[in-house]
């Protein structure tokens, strides 16, 4: 995962309010899920029409991993394709570098797609007639680019993804794996500010897949993307993801880091998610400690000077590890180095189990 944004980086995305439902009584039904706060069930049943996204905000800073999941049918694939809009929505404002999308003319929007935002979807889309090169190149030639220059960002990014030596093979003399990287560079041949990713990886198997998760949080490192990322598997949100958006019936029930979620989830529904998820390395020392003057006049005698001491950036696994190696309870610090807490076994047990 990378690092969390600092909370003063300009937003780069933002949803407001956003609404898409299907259907030709579309209008009728926006105005009663609203003013009457109709249900999805209900909007189908009264108006025949289909709720898939309700509501939604959220923004997402620059640099930032933005990760939006939820199982099938959640809205999650719908909200999206808003972003650059693929789709309409049906009420609501999509603001990309503060500046709104619903208000770009046609060739503005197409300007928008071919420069600013990438796209990568489940299904890599590959032209077949076309070699790797000639599909990597393919946004650069849609732009006018000639040809010696955009076969040079072609072989410079199949670097990065690895795949120097294979530009004169076509899509099916690759393995999925490699197909998606193809698909991946084509999406970061124009240089993109944003990247959306629908799902990029989950038709792979999963040693593939979590090789090109590495990969792909390597290159988010190295060229500070700004990604909002789909997926249904909440382990692979977790993995990458700087903040999540859990998605259910198109609503937005949750929005936090996956520590905060992993903490604090928002319902049931978010606690059903994450109860086979491993703790020890999402859960760290500054969100289970005891404050320390609190501890201390509980225990007012108590020595701490020989107390072994940790950041509050320790993970739970590394908790245990000082626990294990040391005696009594653990001296929390903050980045000055000062002391700010306390973690002893107890907390350290429950923060292991988890909500209970």
């Amino acid at each position: 995962m990378t690092s969390a944004m600092n909370s003063q980086t300009q937003v780069a995305v933002e949803c407001r309010n956003v609404w898409k439902i299907f259907g030709e009584r579309a209008s009728e039904a926006l105005d009663a899920a609203i003013n009457q706060g109709l249900s999805k069930t209900e909007i189908g049943q009264q108006y025949n029409c289909v709720v898939g996204v309700a509501d939604a905000n959220f923004s997402v800073r620059e640099g930032e991993i933005f990760c939006i999941m939820g199982l099938s049918g959640s809205g999650k694939s719908t909200l999206v394709r808003h972003i650059n809009r693929l789709l309409e929505p049906t009420a609501g404002a999509i603001l990309i570098n503060n500046e709104d999308v619903m208000e770009k003319d046609d060739l503005a929007l197409r300007q928008l797609r071919a420069s600013k935002i990438g796209m990568v979807f489940q299904n890599n889309a590959l032209l077949p007639h076309r070699t790797v090169r000639d599909n990597v190149a393919l946004p650069l030639e849609v732009q006018g680019v000639n040809k010696r220059e955009r076969y040079q960002v072609a072989q410079r990014v199949l670097g990065l993804v690895d795949l120097a030596g294979w530009e004169d093979n076509f899509a099916h003399e690759l393995s999925g794996g490699m197909q998606q990287r193809v698909n991946l560079a084509r999406a970061m041949a124009a240089d993109p500010d944003i990247l959306l990713m629908d799902e990029p990886f989950s038709a792979l198997d999963p040693l593939i897949r979590r090789q090109l998760q590495d990969q792909f949080m390597e290159l988010s490192r190295k060229m500070k993307k700004t990604t909002i990322f789909i997926t249904h598997d909440l382990d692979e949100a977790i993995r990458i993801g700087d903040r999540i958006a859990i998605m259910k019936d198109g609503i937005i029930v949750q929005t936090g880091t996956p520590e905060e979620i992993i903490t604090h989830p928002a319902d049931d529904y978010v606690a059903d998610f994450i109860a086979g998820i491993s703790r020890l390395k999402l859960v760290h020392a500054g969100s289970i400690m005891q404050p320390l003057s609190e501890w201390l006049s509980q225990a007012p005698s108590t020595d701490i000077t020989r107390a072994p001491r940790a950041p509050q950036s320790t993970d739970l696994d590394q908790l245990i590890d000082i626990s294990v190696s040391g005696q009594g309870a653990v001296i929390i610090t903050d980045d000055a180095g000062t002391d700010i807490g306390v973690v002893d076994n107890s907390r350290l047990l429950r923060g292991i189990q988890g909500g209970k």
